[in-house]
């Protein structure tokens, strides 16, 4: 298995990606190799100083960077040889297993779309997140930032999604589905909320246990949060803070680090053909290392072919 990474992309980047894949790769048995792509002069700086460089890390060359603040579109276009652009081609070529990024989110999340493709059926591909639970448990919510306007017939795709991943990747048996509103009863919502309840309700094969609120999200209620990506990427932001704030007040516990931005590393596309984990743009080493262990986790599911067999079976 080979998993690559955007050694270009992130605020600290090469740096802290190169250190990053270093200590994944550690964790690795020699089979298993992690692939930097990017400008091959600064990734080998940094390799070259460090006390140790694993035999499963590789270089692949790319001779551009998309900046953070370029328009997605335009860059991947005027950039052809971007180790955005690399980085796709190589996992839609299958040269690769999974490919991750920590730099401009909207080339990774539009790189997806229009390099490896959506899954046929799939009306739009969107961002997973890992919410840890009081209990030691964990759930997932979709989507965190993808679609932001989202019809209901999406919102239930969300749900299928999201089951899918729970039970190949988590490996929770019967995940449970809930959609997050402004209150539990069925009539509560807008007009969206309301029409995918009753979607979801109607499917009986996905465990849907109805609405939950924003005073749920830590509780072992469900295990899939299905919301727009407006609202979940506004409570993904607004957990995160949680964690900052306490780290600033000299606040240690345990619950409280797994809302660290660095416990997961990143956030996975689903719905595409192929394996994606977009990180967020601060990814220091240890963040990097996360994202490409559940890179290989994923890869290691097989969740694309198992979410193809998913909407097959959908009412």
């Amino acid at each position: 298995m080979k998993i690559a990474i955007d050694a270009m992309g992130g605020d600290f980047a090469p740096q802290a990606i190169v250190e990053g894949a270093i200590l994944a790769a550690k964790e690795f048995t020699n089979d298993i190799k992690i692939v930097l792509v990017g400008i091959k002069d600064a990734i080998q700086k940094v390799l070259d100083e460090q006390p140790e460089v694993p035999a499963n890390i590789e270089v692949f060359h790319a001779d551009e960077v998309i900046e953070m603040g370029e328009h997605p579109t335009k860059a991947l276009q005027q950039k052809p040889k971007s180790s955005i652009n690399v980085g796709f081609h190589l996992l839609k070529n299958n040269e690769i297993q999974a490919f991750c990024g920590a730099g401009n989110t909207g080339a990774m999340h539009v790189g997806a779309i229009f390099s490896v493709k959506p899954i046929d059926g799939i009306m739009r591909p969107c961002l997973i997140t890992h919410v840890p639970k009081t209990n030691g448990g964990t759930s997932v919510m979709l989507d965190v930032g993808a679609n932001t306007d989202c019809k209901p017939e999406m919102l239930y795709q969300f749900g299928v999604l999201g089951r899918v991943y729970c039970k190949e990747v988590l490996c929770i048996e019967n995940p449970r589905v809930a959609l997050m509103n402004l209150g539990e009863e069925a009539g509560k919502g807008n007009m969206d909320a309301k029409e995918a309840y009753q979607l979801l309700k109607a499917d009986t094969k996905l465990n849907f246990v109805g609405n939950i609120e924003g005073r749920d999200l830590f509780l072992d209620k469900m295990d899939v949060i299905v919301c727009d990506g407006f609202v979940g990427n506004v409570i993904l932001k607004m957990a995160e803070s949680i964690y900052e704030i306490a780290a600033e007040r000299g606040v240690k516990d345990d619950f409280l680090n797994k809302l660290n931005y660095e416990a997961i590393g990143g956030s996975p596309i689903l719905g595409v053909n192929g394996n994606v984990i977009i990180g967020h743009g601060i990814s220091n080493a240890i963040a990097t290392k996360n994202m490409i262990l559940l890179a290989y986790k994923i890869a290691s599911a097989d969740l694309n072919n198992k979410i193809k067999t998913a909407l097959q079976n959908v009412v």
